[in-house]
């Protein structure tokens, strides 16, 4: 026995439901979720709900994403500071971007302008290598032969630290 074919509530259409099996035939490959969080093929042209973005640091992010997960982004932040900024402008840990107000973005802004992050944090890391490099140091030299600088062993695998260190050889 065969089961009924599923249908697919539209508003926007003519006729309250489609048969899915149909919408597939027909070659409606992009389902998209209405209000009522069914399947509604028909509305193709209304993505604006989709698409909005919010905009921090020169940076856009989805209204969908975690806000500790979005500042945790942000190269030299880390999880116990992207929670002490939520918890400093009272933000819940689960909150999304999209809930945030306009007011709270531009705070966020403004707090992460502040720190060292991104090519600051970049350029701070790569001048300490430098300076332990210059001073020939034990730890620069093995900077600068792409070794672990760490205290791992050499005697196998250490493909992963020659990996890692491959960057601040030329530096």
């Amino acid at each position: 026995m065969r089961a009924p074919p599923r249908s697919v509530a539209c508003p926007a259409s003519l006729h309250a439901r489609v048969p899915y099996r149909e919408l597939r035939l027909l070659g409606e490959s992009r389902l998209l979720r209405d209000s009522r969080t069914e399947l509604c093929p028909l509305r193709q042209g209304n993505l604006s709900s989709a698409n909005k973005m919010v905009f921090i640091l020169g940076v856009n992010f989805n209204e969908q994403k975690l806000v500790q997960k979005a500042l945790e982004s942000f190269y030299g932040l880390g999880q116990q500071a992207s929670a002490r900024i939520l918890a400093k402008y009272s933000i819940h840990p689960r909150a999304k971007m999209g809930t945030l107000p306009p007011k709270i973005v531009t705070a966020l802004t403004a707090e992460l302008s502040t720190m060292t992050i991104e090519n600051d944090a970049r350029r701070l890391v790569l001048d300490n290598i430098k300076r332990l490099r210059d001073m020939g140091t034990y730890r620069g030299r093995r900077h600068a032969m792409g070794l672990p600088v760490r205290g791992q062993q050499t005697r196998n695998q250490i493909a992963n630290a020659r990996k890692l260190n491959k960057i601040e050889r030329h530096g």
